[in-house]
Order: structure tokens, then sequence, then C-alpha cells
């Protein structure tokens, strides 16, 4: 089975409704996929709806944001009981600081001399988002002619350390980890920075985190093999993803997968 555990869809950052996520995941000969949107479930029951006739099968989860010294830790939770309180109130939470978040970047940014309102920002993100997030405000950037490509709003501009980014400010990321698991989800760290890692995982496993995604496609061959070295000696599992937002940016569902057998043991303590 080809499986790809990390996408987005309207509901926060993504180009793509959940409806056009599974019909895409299926286009690209995915066999197993999870919503994974940004402090937002409201993906997951329109993407399930629409595979239920389709050969794929999707899984409910989502990306808990967290800060660690101004920088931004992201951990998945996957099967998450969706009607959790911990987790119901982080997303009523995020959807409240995010907000407040992106009127700081974007005021940053008019400071720094460009025309941008936060209204263009709402243009941009389309009328089925929960949660706002840059993805939305490199693309209203290149709508207005201040970048050429989402990807140069980032590298110029909102990517972390850059004159506009401002941090999430919503949680540690141990607390990010103890909202999955009483949610009675697996956590695992989204795209974990090299020159973290050794410094966080030790507190992060002792909150119960469950394994590292390992497999990315910006992950070079010795970030893999590290990640799966420090998996099989930590007991962690490991999960692999594209973080696939938009078809703008090149890549199409499915040109990133993993097979199966390479995270079995997670999807296997996930009951699937």
């Amino acid at each position: 089975m080809r499986v790809d555990l990390h996408m987005h869809t309207t509901a926060s950052d993504g180009a793509w409704t959940p409806q056009a996520v599974v019909q895409g995941a299926v286009d690209g000969r995915l066999d197993v996929i999870a919503i994974t949107d940004h402090d937002t479930m409201a993906g997951y029951e329109p993407a399930a709806a629409a595979a239920e006739k389709l050969p794929i099968q999707v899984i409910r989860g989502i990306e808990v944001s967290s800060t660690h010294e101004g920088q931004d830790v992201h951990i998945l939770g996957y099967f998450v009981d969706p009607e959790s309180p911990v987790l119901i109130a982080h997303c009523a939470r995020a959807g409240n600081r995010r907000v407040e978040r992106m009127q700081e970047m974007v005021a940053k940014l008019v400071e720094g001399g460009l025309e941008v309102t936060y209204e263009d920002v709402l243009q941009a993100a389309g009328p089925d988002h929960v949660t706002i997030g840059r993805p939305h405000l490199a693309r209203a950037l290149v709508a207005l002619g201040h970048v050429s490509t989402v990807s140069g709003a980032f590298n110029s501009l909102i990517g972390d350390n850059h004159v506009a980014f401002v941090p999430t400010h919503l949680a540690s990321p141990v607390e990010a980890v103890g909202m999955i698991v009483e949610a009675g989800g697996i956590p695992i760290w989204a795209h974990p920075p090299g020159w973290l890692v050794d410094e966080l995982l030790p507190g992060l496993v002792g909150a119960g985190l469950g394994g590292l995604e390992v497999y990315r496609p910006s992950h070079r061959k010795h970030d893999v093999v590290r990640y799966e070295t420090i998996c099989r000696t930590g007991g962690l599992l490991m999960s692999g993803g594209s973080d696939w937002h938009t078809p703008f940016a090149g890549a199409s569902l499915g040109d990133f997968h993993v097979a199966a057998s390479e995270i079995e043991p997670l999807l296997s303590e996930g009951g699937f």
C-alpha cells in the first residue's frame, strides 16, 4: 500500500477542499492518507465522506502548533478523539491566536513598506478556511505582486526567523504532546529540525511522544538514517508524509509516498 500521512486542506492552509484532496490522492494512486490540518480537525469528516465510495482510506489527524524559544514545533496527532475536550479547547484557542498572529505579521510587513492588509489574507484564504496560516499570507503577497512565488515569500519575508515572522505561541512542545495523548492519539514530531532533536527529544518522549516523521520529501538520506536510528534504538514509531499543501508548488499528491510496511507499527498501534 502507498501511504501519505501528512497533508492539508482548505480547512487550514491547503489549496484544495477535503473532497478534492481525497480525489487527488486517488488520482495519485495513494491507498491511505491522513488529513492533518493545522490546529483543526474540520477537514476530516468531509474527506472521510468523500472516501466512502473511493478506493482509499482516510485517517483522522491534526497538526498541533507549539513554540520552543521562538521556534515553531509541530506535533502530528493520529487517531485522535474528535470529541476530546482538550483538543477542542486548543483548536478554539488556536483559531483566535492565529488571527492575532496574522495581524501582527501584516503589521510588520506594512512597517517594512509593503502594502498588504488582513483582508487581503482572508481573500487569499478563501471561504472554507477554519484556521489562518502563513501560506495564506504568502498567496496574498503573490497576488499583490510583492513576490513572484509562495516559496519566495517564505524565503524572503515570512519564513522562520525572517523579518515578518511571528511564532504561534500557543503551547510548549511538551504540552502539545500531552494534548494528543489525552485525546487518545499517537503524537509524532513533524519535520523535526535536526538541531533541536537532541535538545527536545528526551522531554517529549517523557511526555508521551510516540515517534518521529522520518520520511518526507525534504529529508536527505543522512536525515532519514539518523531518524531511523533514533526510532529503532529508542523504541519510537516512524511515520512519513509529503506535508502537501498545494499543486502550485510543483508536487502532485502521490509523488511522494511511503510503503505501509515502512510504518506498519504506527498503523497497527492506531488499530488500522
